[in-house]
């Protein structure tokens, strides 16, 4: 399970066995998100018990490291 990055206490990662399109797994503090690539951003797709202030943190992150993601997806998987 490759970890990419860790922010504000969450871990977000890829799992070994993924599928297309591009995405990345978010989790931490007993929440969840999931978030993936529509071909020009990253578009919230699941999350469970993350309070509004958290996802706002994590949305920029992902958002601030979308190149990087879809680097490291490449890398892992091609």
């Amino acid at each position: 399970m490759p970890e990419i990055f860790r922010f504000f206490g969450f871990s977000f990662f890829f799992y070994s066995r993924e599928h297309e399109p591009p995405h990345i797994h978010v989790e931490g503090k007993d929440a969840m998100a999931k978030f993936e690539w529509d071909g020009t951003k990253f578009v919230l797709k699941e999350k469970n018990n993350l309070k509004t202030g958290d996802l706002k943190k994590i949305k920029t992150a992902v958002d601030d490291n979308a190149d990087l993601i879809i680097r490291r997806w490449n890398e892992y998987f091609n």
